[in-house]
């Protein structure tokens, strides 16, 4: 079924229905605060420009990894191989799973920051925090690429219409 609005027919479900037409590589954002490792399914972080290298990650208010990425001041973004859904939806929330226990799955490691890096991810941009921008329900959180890792081969885990396309 298809969809049109314009005004304020574009109502929240409208507004989700239709970004989940994007097709879209699946990151896990990650943090080290106070409190240990934490991180959040990112389905909305994005390259912001090259020079200086930039990274932005969306971050919904009520996210407990918000609070450390801006305690620590620094986070990375993981880009999933495909076959790792499990984890993706660790993640995401979708599991009783506390957030140390997200970590035990795979290898971890730290790039520049001190933000846990996925040892299996396909490539990898460790970032500091430049800027918080409020939005809605949302902290937009921008920063300066301090490290990077690309693993050179590999499919992505993808996210369609809610779903994964290749657990």
């Amino acid at each position: 079924m298809s969809l049109d609005a314009t005004g304020d027919a574009i109502d929240i479900g409208a507004f989700w229905r239709t970004l989940g037409e994007r097709a879209i590589g699946a990151t896990v954002v990650t943090t080290a605060g106070a409190e240990g490792p934490n991180g959040f399914l990112g389905l909305s972080a994005a390259h912001v420009c090259a020079s200086p290298p930039t990274m932005v990650v969306s971050v919904d208010k009520k996210t407990s990894a918000l609070e450390g990425i801006l305690e620590s001041g620094g986070f990375a973004v993981n880009f999933l191989p495909e076959g790792t859904a499990a984890l993706a939806r660790a993640f995401g929330g979708k599991t009783d799973e506390d957030r140390a226990a997200r970590f035990v799955e795979g290898e971890w490691d730290t790039l520049a920051t001190g933000a846990p890096v996925y040892g299996a991810a396909l490539g990898v941009f460790d970032c500091e925090v430049d800027q918080v921008v409020d939005r809605g329900n949302v902290a937009l959180v921008i920063g300066t690429v301090k490290g990077v890792k690309a693993a050179g081969d590999g499919a992505p885990l993808v996210f369609f219409r809610g779903k994964f396309l290749s657990d």
